[in-house]
């Protein structure tokens, strides 16, 4: 809210340079050649996976809020939930080629066009919160967005949407050890390192669109799914899961990202409101992923979920193959600053 209110101090100072007109002479000269040219008022679309009430839906509506106030209503994003302009996948490529202009997602969906971007999704790599938000923070990341852009995607910021973790249906029964993921037909997302910790762990992963999952869970398309336990509650997953075991597997950061080709066309004054909305509508989902991570556990348990506590030594041993998989990728800079 500090930083909130900072902003706002200079909200007047910003209208005074961008109004409701397009971008200076000078504007236009400095701007890259792909950027769109801009008059205002400009309505941006943002597209995301999950539930308005998920807590990247909840961070979103602060975002619209403050981008709203601080623009004079120069600058209006249009929100859509729940899958409604494509799954995670189809966001991300429409935001490549111009048909969709802001989403947050799971950094390994945005791997298939910047591979690095997935690095802080390899198996087991931060204990708590803190240290995975000190990497995603870090000028190591700020350097790492960078390979989005030749994308036509700019990163504002990161969303958190937690560990990652397993969940079974009745009829398999709960993961307890290494051993209970052989051959479980699990959905995962369009993300190659989730898809490779699966593997490693002798599951049999499948993508699918999270805005189906519920019902092909329901239907025994599959037997089980792993996501953050936000996410499992949040979208009642718990109707149609049986088991939750714990294995906090991979940290989901989430790149909330702009069109690079909006970003460039936008004002230097417009561009620093939306960066620091983008900061404070971060840290409030931060807040609300490591909050509800604890209380969900209970939630769920009272809707019935049956909660497993895995010793993971045995899933770090199974999994610790997995980054010399991306080792080529990600290079050896990128993994010792990791480490």
């Amino acid at each position: 809210m500090k930083k909130y209110n900072l902003i706002l101090t200079a909200a007047a100072a910003v209208f005074l340079f961008t109004g409701c007109q397009t971008a200076s002479d000078s504007d236009s000269q400095n701007r890259p050649a792909n950027a769109v040219n801009i008059s205002y008022p400009l309505t941006l679309q943002a597209g995301y996976s999950t539930a308005a009430d998920d807590p990247r839906g909840l961070a979103l509506e602060l975002f619209q809020d403050i981008v709203k106030e601080q623009t004079n209503g120069n600058i209006l994003i249009e929100l859509h939930p729940s899958g409604e302009l494509g799954s995670d996948a189809e966001l991300i490529e429409k935001m490549t080629t111009g048909n969709v202009d802001m989403t947050v997602s799971s950094a390994g969906n945005y791997a298939a066009y910047a591979p690095r971007i997935g690095v802080s999704a390899l198996p087991f790599l931060f204990e708590d919160f803190e240290s995975a938000w000190e990497f995603v923070d870090s000028p190591v990341m700020q350097d790492v967005n960078k390979d989005l852009e030749s994308h036509n995607i700019h990163v504002l910021s990161y969303f958190d949407n937690g560990f990652r973790c397993v969940t079974t249906s009745e009829k398999i029964g709960a993961v307890n050890t290494v051993d209970d993921m052989r051959g479980l037909n699990i959905r995962t997302p369009e993300n190659q390192i989730v898809m490779e910790t699966m593997k490693a762990l002798s599951a049999n992963p499948q993508s699918y669109p999270f805005a189906e999952l519920k019902q092909a869970l329901a239907d025994g398309t599959f037997d089980a799914q792993e996501n953050p336990i936000p996410v499992i509650y949040n979208n009642q997953l718990y109707e149609v899961q049986k088991y939750l075991s714990v294995t906090n597997h991979s940290y989901d950061a989430m790149p909330f990202t702009i069109r690079q080709d909006i970003w460039d066309g936008l004002t230097p004054e417009y561009q620093e409101v939306l960066s620091a909305a983008a900061e404070i509508a971060g840290d409030q989902n931060r807040v609300l992923i490591r909050n509800q991570t604890i209380d969900m556990v209970k939630r769920l348990e009272e809707e019935g979920m049956e909660i497993v506590y895995p010793d993971l030594a045995p899933f770090r041993q199974a999994t610790s193959g997995v980054k010399d998989i991306f080792a080529g990728v990600y290079g050896q800079e990128l993994l010792d600053a990791l480490k």
